[in-house]
């Protein structure tokens, strides 16, 4: 029986294993994101969010188990993997001799991006996050709230399907997270994929279709919102946060 695009996960972790040493930060990790979802990760430091992450963008070699990206493996097939994706870390490496154009030039250059597509989108995103009037300036005397905005443009250059975002407003002030927040929700609406990880949880309530819980390298809890709550016990019941949802679910576990 064949499968309708659509009907293949934009992201499908099956029993994820890798060690360090004699310590598992992630062990048998299994986990389907649908395409179209804004889907949050969250969990305690060291609890092995971004090593999931690593693996799934091609940076960690896993000891076990598969990632698929749109059903491309990410081990078997690794460049066709990557094209669909964009990994966006919380400490974005940028070249600062260069101007915002012109590192969006490189980077949709090494995508393979043709400069016709690439100009007018590279304009675009630097409009919509309001970097346009800094193209003249060198990277190297941005702040680092608008370095992470370029750090995101460059993420987008290729039109990613799916994007990963690692603590993505790390040095935002508040008008410059809500331009990304904007703008991640537009991408959704329009059926491309968001998985987030990020320690402001108030951002993956507010943002997120779905959440999962990850502790000690497992997924411990998964669902909406409404979902997490009843998997809490009472004293984060009806009407609890996530922030007390999450305390709840982490501290019985723990």
């Amino acid at each position: 029986m064949s499968i309708a695009p659509g009907d293949v996960p934009a992201l499908h972790i099956d029993r994820l294993t890798k060690r360090f040493g004699d310590k598992a930060a992630v062990d048998n990790l299994s986990l389907v994101i649908p395409q179209g979802e804004f889907h949050a990760l969250l969990g305690p430091n060291g609890a092995g969010k971004t090593t999931t992450l690593r693996i799934v963008a091609g940076l960690l070699k896993a000891d076990g188990g598969t990632a698929r990206i749109l059903g491309h493996d990410v081990a078997e097939e690794p460049t066709r993997a990557k094209q669909l994706l964009a990994f966006l870390p919380d400490d974005p490496l940028l070249y600062g001799k260069l101007r915002a154009p012109e590192y969006l030039e490189f980077v949709a250059g090494l995508w393979r991006v043709s400069p016709d597509e690439a100009q007018p989108r590279a304009e675009e995103l630097l409009r919509w996050l309001e970097l346009w009037e800094h193209r003249g300036e060198l990277v190297e005397g941005f702040s680092r709230g608008m370095r992470q905005k370029l750090a995101l443009a460059g993420a987008l250059i290729h039109d990613p399907k799916v994007m990963i975002l690692d603590e993505p407003l790390t040095g935002l002030d508040a008008a410059a997270a809500r331009q990304v927040k904007d703008l991640l929700l537009e991408r959704v609406k329009r059926g491309h994929t968001i998985v987030l990880t990020t320690h402001i949880l108030e951002m993956a309530e507010r943002l997120a279709q779905r959440i999962s819980i990850i502790q000690r390298g497992r997924i411990i809890a998964q669902g909406s919102l409404d979902e997490l709550r009843e998997a809490a016990t009472a004293s984060a019941g009806h009407g609890a946060t996530l922030e007390d949802v999450f305390l709840n679910l982490t501290a019985g576990r723990a």
